[in-house]
C-alpha cells in the first residue's frame, strides 16, 4: 500500500494513494474517508514521526556511472554521510537555490526506511528489516564540493534540499527493490533514466554494513545513490523524479537572495 501524510483544510491527516479522474495515484483517500487530488493537498514527508530524532544514511557515488561523470572512482566500499531532518521536505514543494551558485543538480534516489530495530544484520536477513521505501531527490550544489572526502555538508545538508515522497510504499508491495527503474525529468524533458540494478552496494549490502557499527531504528532513512545524468536546475524549473512501484516525486526550484 501507498501510504502519505499531508495537510487539508489546515489539519494533517495521514491517508493511502487512491485513483482519480481514472487515473492511479491522482488523489489520497484521506483517514476520514474523503478523497482529495494531490494539487489541492500540502504534502509532508511521507514518513510517521519517530520517538528519538530520524538518522538519515545516504550514499555518494552508489552507481558506477554517476562516479564516472564527476570524475571519482568508484568507492570500493560505501561512501556514506549522515543528513539532517531539516532537508527534508515533501512532494510539490520548493526547493531554494542559493544566490550565486553555478550548479546545483537533482539526484534520484531510492530510500529505503527501516521497519524495525536492527543490529548485526546478516546480508541474507537484510530484507526482513525494511519496512518500505519512498523516493528521494537529493539536491547537491556542486559549487562547494571540495573532494569525496568532505563534499557533504554545505553541499547536501542545506534546508529544503532533499524532497521526501509523494508515498511511503510498503516493502511487501516491492518484490524486488534491486530491479526498479528511475527516471528524471526537468521542464518535462526526460534528463536521467537508470535501473536500481546498477547499484555498486544494494540494499541488503547496505543493511549488513551499517548495522555492523551502529543501531538502525524503526524510520531511520538510507539515502542509496543517483545513476548518470545530472543537469543544472534553475529558478522555476520542475523537477520530477520517479521511481518504478514507488511513485512521482515533484519538486520546484525556487530562487533564494
Amino acid at each position: 500500500m501507498k501510504h502519505a501524510r499531508v495537510i487539508f483544510e489546515g489539519r494533517e491527516h495521514t491517508g493511502t494513494a487512491h485513483e482519480f479522474n481514472g487515473q492511479a495515484d491522482a488523489a489520497v483517500r484521506l483517514d476520514d474517508g474523503r478523497v482529495v487530488p494531490q494539487e489541492q493537498l500540502v504534502w509532508l514527508p511521507p514518513l510517521a514521526p519517530t520517538p528519538r530524532p530520524r538518522t538519515i544514511l545516504a550514499l555518494g557515488l552508489n552507481y558506477a556511472d554517476h562516479a564516472k561523470e564527476l570524475e571519482f572512482k568508484a568507492p570500493e566500499e560505501p561512501l556514506a554521510f549522515v543528513k539532517g531532518q531539516s532537508t527534508l521536505i515533501g512532494h510539490r514543494q520548493h526547493t531554494h537555490r542559493p544566490a550565486g551558485v553555478q550548479f546545483m543538480h537533482y539526484e534520484c534516489e531510492l530510500a529505503i526506511v527501516i521497519g524495525k530495530t536492527a543490529k548485526h544484520v546478516k546480508r541474507g536477513d537484510a530484507c526482513d528489516f525494511i519496512g518500505g521505501y519512498t523516493v528521494a531527490n537529493d539536491y547537491a550544489i556542486r559549487d562547494y564540493l571540495e573532494n569525496w572526502y568532505r563534499p557533504n555538508l554545505r553541499v547536501k545538508n542545506r534546508d529544503t534540499c532533499t524532497p521526501i515522497g509523494p508515498w511511503f510504499v510498503d516493502a511487501a508491495d516491492v518484490p524486488d527493490p534491486m530491479a526498479l527503474a528511475l527516471k528524471t525529468t526537468v521542464n518535462g524533458t526526460v534528463t536521467q533514466q537508470g535501473s536500481t540494478r546498477d547499484m555498486i552496494f544494494d540494499a541488503p549490502f547496505l543493511i549488513e554494513y551499517f548495522s555492523r557499527f551502529m543501531t538502525l531504528s524503526p524510520g531511520d532513512l538510507i539515502l542509496t545513490g543517483t545513476p548518470d545524468g545530472v543537469v543544472d536546475c534553475k529558478p522555476g524549473d520542475v523537477v520530477v523524479c520517479e521511481i518504478e512501484r514507488i511513485g512521482a516525486l515533484v519538486n520546484t526550484i525556487q530562487g533564494k537572495a
